[in-house]
């Protein structure tokens, strides 16, 4: 894996793990999911019409990613409405890497070597065990862990599609920016559900959100390019170190407890990222 896809994932793992902090700083989880999607379709709109169009080999892959996109903001909605976000983030995040991993190897060919696979298995260990060490204090609802791990499910399929479907594309931005706006449908959905009065404090909610969703789409929008220079295994589980950034963000800023075994799960998952990164 080559230096500069290090760099760019690494990146999206800190966008990752802040606009995941932007989430859990405020209430109103579901009007800042609508302008993290809004955020998603206007940065689609200048991808648009800035680059190429995609080939249409990659259009069925826009389609089905778009598709599992939206069950990931039902099910991700969910989980936090039932559980809490140091419990639910870690388990949903745990189980991507592996299943992405088998995913490229079943449907891209891609086989990654003892040392790719053992750090792909360092990363999930470390995410899970967060999810163990970071219960609060009631006894957690299994909705929220299904709904959890129904998001780690969606996560892993739609990161292999898009791996194989920007390979196809013959144009990243344009792929990126066709499968960003159609995500603009999520933002549609909770106006006309909710129909939210723009209150000042709806307001400051959504300019929150819609900060989150530009940190959301950066993120996403450097793996989707760095899915064009290494395995799909490996970037997915280099994008989870986020969770490092994540744990240091929950002790220091939120001030979540216990911290040791926090820390010492992000250092395992830093342990994984440091064999991925040595990995040729």
């Amino acid at each position: 894996m080559s230096e500069f896809a290090v760099v760019l994932v690494l990146s999206a793992a800190v966008l990752h793990a802040t606009w995941n902090a932007i989430v859990k700083g405020t209430r109103a989880r579901v009007l800042v999911l609508a302008a993290v999607a809004g955020a998603n379709g206007t940065v689609g709109v200048v991808l648009i019409l800035w680059a190429e169009a995609p080939l249409a080999a990659s259009w069925p892959y826009i389609a089905a990613s778009a598709t599992t996109h939206y069950g990931y903001y039902y099910f991700l909605s969910m989980a936090y409405k039932w559980g809490d976000l140091s419990r639910v983030y870690p388990i949903s995040r745990g189980i991507a890497p592996l299943l992405v991993s088998l995913g490229a190897l079943f449907f891209a060919g891609e086989m990654l070597t003892s040392q790719g696979w053992a750090g792909v298995a360092l990363v999930s260990a470390g995410v899970c065990l967060l999810a163990f060490f970071s219960r609060g204090p009631s006894v957690p609802d299994k909705r929220s862990t299904l709904a959890a791990v129904a998001t780690g499910l969606i996560i892993a399929t739609y990161s292999v599609i898009d791996g194989i479907g920007v390979r196809l594309s013959g144009s990243p931005f344009g792929y990126m920016g066709w499968l960003f706006l159609s995500e603009f449908l999520v933002s549609l959905f909770v106006i006309v559900k909710l129909r939210p009065r723009l209150t000042p404090e709806v307001r400051a909610t959504l300019r929150v959100g819609y900060l989150g969703g530009l940190c959301a789409v950066a993120s996403y929008g450097l793996v989707i390019y760095a899915n064009t220079l290494a395995p799909l295994g490996m970037v997915s589980a280099l994008r989870e170190s986020s969770v490092i950034f994540a744990a240091l963000f929950g002790v220091v800023i939120f001030r979540e407890r216990p911290w040791a075994s926090r820390i010492a799960a992000a250092v395992i998952v830093g342990g994984g990222v440091l064999m991925l990164a040595l990995t040729r």
